[in-house]
């Protein structure tokens, strides 16, 4: 490979953001996909505007996309793509979503990135090659008591399990903060260590494949609610390493 994987990570999801942005705050026509979430020309040229750069620099490789499903590879790695995570908020011109890209062999994301084009901040992570934040080194918070804690969470209405929406619903009741404009900037918050909790209910691989090299190379710990450390679990939570094992307990089912 010509690049560093970190590089290239970073490079796809400013290529998909840098596009999505041209359309942010505009007057779009939002359709409903067939799981009632909505879509737009932005997604779907942002993603294209991805596709077409990996597959020119990574021709063998697969590529999943949210909005245009899997183009087969050859050599073993997948890319995901996300071209705007927080469409929701991207189409009501609320600035906190971003274009997602990792890339994985097998179930392990080797690399990932998230680019926030309308808040102009990017975080990439590589394994074993750190967490970076516009350039600078991140590090998730060292906070070790709930009281002290910003939980963060994209929807409760999103729990399939009363019991985690209730775990959910204790947990704020322990936190110092709660807030809810979840989606990825939550993932990019805990990460960076301006919060130390972000809970996702329901989600798909290509919403959090990136962030698990992000969170771990930032020293946090990222796994779906049971507590595997998968991207591929249906739902997740990202927590700092020091409240990791006592926030996941509000989550046993």
């Amino acid at each position: 490979m010509s690049e560093t994987l970190l590089r290239a990570v970073e490079t796809a999801a400013r290529v998909a953001g840098d596009v999505a942005v041209r359309h942010f705050r505009t007057d779009l026509r939002v359709e409903t996909k067939g799981d009632g979430s909505p879509v737009t020309v932005a997604d779907r040229e942002a993603e294209q505007a991805a596709r077409a750069w990996i597959a020119a620099h990574f021709p063998d490789d697969e590529i999943v996309g949210e909005e245009f499903g899997t183009r087969e590879g050859t050599s073993g790695r997948r890319w995901f793509l996300d071209p705007i995570d927080g469409t929701k908020s991207f189409v009501r011109g609320v600035p906190l979503w971003g274009s997602l890209v990792a890339v994985a062999e097998g179930e392990e994301i080797l690399a990932g990135a998230a680019w926030f084009p309308a808040v102009n901040e990017m975080i990439a992570a590589e394994k074993r090659k750190g967490c970076w934040w516009n350039g600078v080194r991140a590090s998730v918070s060292e906070t070790s008591t709930l009281a002290g804690a910003t939980v963060l969470l994209t929807d409760e209405r999103a729990f399939r399990s009363v019991a985690r929406r209730e775990g959910w619903r204790t947990l704020v009741g322990e936190a110092g903060l709660a807030r809810t404009w979840g989606d990825c900037y939550g993932y990019l918050l805990v990460a960076t260590g301006r919060a130390e909790v972000m809970v996702d209910p329901v989600l798909n691989a290509w919403d959090i494949a990136c962030f698990l090299p992000i969170i771990e190379e930032a020293g946090g710990v990222l796994t779906d609610l049971s507590g595997a450390r998968t991207a591929f679990g249906g739902n997740a939570i990202a927590t700092n390493r020091a409240l990791a094992e006592s926030v996941r307990e509000f989550f046993n089912d």
